[in-house]
């Protein structure tokens, strides 16, 4: 094929320069056919039929069709491919190739693209302000510490204002979608009456027929607290929920394109609530000369405020372990001893981790999302330590245990003296029997016996007494005296009468 430049040289040659077509056609190396087409048109020619002949598939084209239009309407994971078609064809009796079928299918579907549809037709919708907002989750991919990870974002999308929220997550768990709603409200100021949502089973148990649905008992005491009706929207139309939806592709551009980079999910979710604010900054859609800022500012006094703050947990029932172990999320979480072998509900949220027992919180943790953890607290271990004080040189809880200096600096020369584990443990023992400030006089005292240069648990125990014994009661000052107002006579006369009494003994 040749190009426009090879065809404006050709007719300067033979129109200009009087060149016949033979030498034009020995010159440039093309046939005399392609001279005499460049010199009958001042367009590129095309060399590609309009309409390739399929003679073998005539017969099988409306069979075809049918099937087209029978998938047409079947989700997309369901419908057959040209491939398959080819071969359901060739059952019916086809012995064409599969190049002609490819075609076809080509041409129909582009065709059915650009074909008026009711399917393709939607309503214009308006909503009032305060009333709705639509959810979603997003994965999008992040550089944390250093690692690529894919990260779970959800979406809150006000559908008046257009205003929006975005918290990132390592996972879709139902604690994650509370903490996201607990969060959202707070940035908005209050809750909307309604909520749209998809069905995940984190918030819907079962679909039935229409808009019915049987909500997750959890996530319904979520929406009593915040007053909201939940909507789920009808499986597999997005377009229900269409802001949101195209919020997702837009934030996937504007914030996640290229791959931003944070230490940790703290900065991530501290970065994605400052680009919120910046982006509603940006012109309202629908209402001109108006900013998504202002809109909210609209609507925020319409929503339900918020009296309290929601608990989102998931609570779970285990046993502890004779290890003072509780397993969860694939990792191990420390108990107090005197709970061992006893049943303890788990009060897990996106961040925190909650050991309840007798209607009381036994013992609190910071949530690990690793594998394979092992997160303890060494002070759960100390009734054990005094039945058993040997463990304190190889026990797991203690050989990571982030002691102050000067309080590890003592612990190892004790150590080495003779009964030097029984010695240490009676000093934790005293430092936990001194309350919240136990740990403290432990750190002092400590530093204390550093500086006398003799090291002993006796020294050690004999400062924390010390520190902590109670304080003496000041003296009385000379303005604070009680004084006599009306002194004594003073009479010596019953003195006299006793001694003139005669006593026999």
């Amino acid at each position: 094929m040749i190009d426009m430049e090879q065809i404006a040289e050709i007719r300067r040659c033979y129109f200009i320069n009087k060149e016949s077509i033979s030498k034009i056609a020995r010159r440039l190396n093309l046939s005399r056919q392609t001279v005499r087409k460049a010199l009958k048109s001042q367009e590129q020619p095309v060399y590609q039929r309009n309409v390739q002949p399929t003679p073998k598939l005539g017969s099988f084209k409306q069979q075809l069709i049918s099937w087209l239009e029978f998938d047409a309407k079947l989700s997309r994971r369901q419908r057959r491919t040209a491939q398959r078609l080819y071969e359901c064809l060739q059952v019916e009796g086809y012995q064409g190739s599969y190049g002609p079928v490819q075609r076809f299918v080509q041409d129909w579907k582009q065709q059915a693209s650009h074909r008026p549809s009711t399917t393709q037709a939607f309503v214009p919708l308006a909503f009032p302000a305060g009333e709705t907002c639509q959810f979603d989750w997003s994965h999008e991919y992040v550089i944390l510490g250093g690692v690529l990870q894919t990260v779970k974002v959800a979406h809150f999308r006000l559908a008046y204002s257009r205003r929006m929220f975005l918290a990132a997550y390592p996972r879709e768990t139902q604690e994650m979608v509370f903490d996201a709603h607990i969060k959202a409200f707070w940035h908005f100021g209050g809750a909307p009456k309604r909520m749209m949502y998809d069905n995940p089973k984190t918030i819907v148990d079962a679909i039935f027929v229409g808009k019915a649905r049987q909500f997750n008992r959890r996530f319904l005491t979520l929406a009593n607290h915040y007053l909201f009706e939940p909507v789920a929207c009808t499986p597999e139309s997005g377009w229900e929920k269409g802001q949101v939806e195209n919020q997702v592709g837009n934030v996937r551009e504007w914030l996640f394109t290229p791959t931003p980079r944070f230490k940790d999910f703290a900065e991530l979710n501290a970065w994605l609530a400052l680009r919120c604010e910046e982006l509603s900054q940006r012109k309202h859609p629908e209402q001109i000369g108006r900013s998504i800022a202002d809109c909210f500012a609209e609507e925020k006094p319409l929503l339900i405020p918020v009296k309290a703050v929601f608990d989102g947990y998931v609570e779970k029932t285990m046993r502890v372990s004779s290890t003072c172990l509780i397993k969860a999320d694939h990792n191990r979480y420390s108990v107090p001893a005197e709970w061992s072998n006893r049943v303890v509900s788990v009060r897990i949220t996106a961040d925190r981790l909650r050991i309840v027992a007798q209607n009381r919180v036994v013992a609190e943790h910071a949530r690990c999302y690793g594998r394979g953890q092992l997160i303890c607290d060494p002070w759960h271990y100390l009734p054990v330590l005094e039945r058993k004080p040997g463990a304190l040189r190889h026990g797991a809880p203690f050989q990571q245990w982030d002691l102050p200096i000067s309080i590890r600096v003592v612990r190892d020369r004790i150590l080495k003296q003779d009964k030097g584990d029984r010695a240490f443990v009676e000093l934790l023992l005293m430092a936990r029997a001194l309350g919240d400030t136990g740990f403290e006089t432990l750190e002092v005292a400590c530093d204390l016996t550093l500086q006398t240069g003799i090291i002993a648990a006796a020294i050690v125990m004999n400062e924390m007494r010390r520190l902590s014994e109670t304080a003496r009661p000041k003296r009385l000052s000379a303005l604070s005296v009680p004084r006599l107002q009306t002194e004594p006579k003073a009479d010596c006369s019953r003195y006299d009468s006793l001694r003139r009494l005669r006593n026999d003994h």
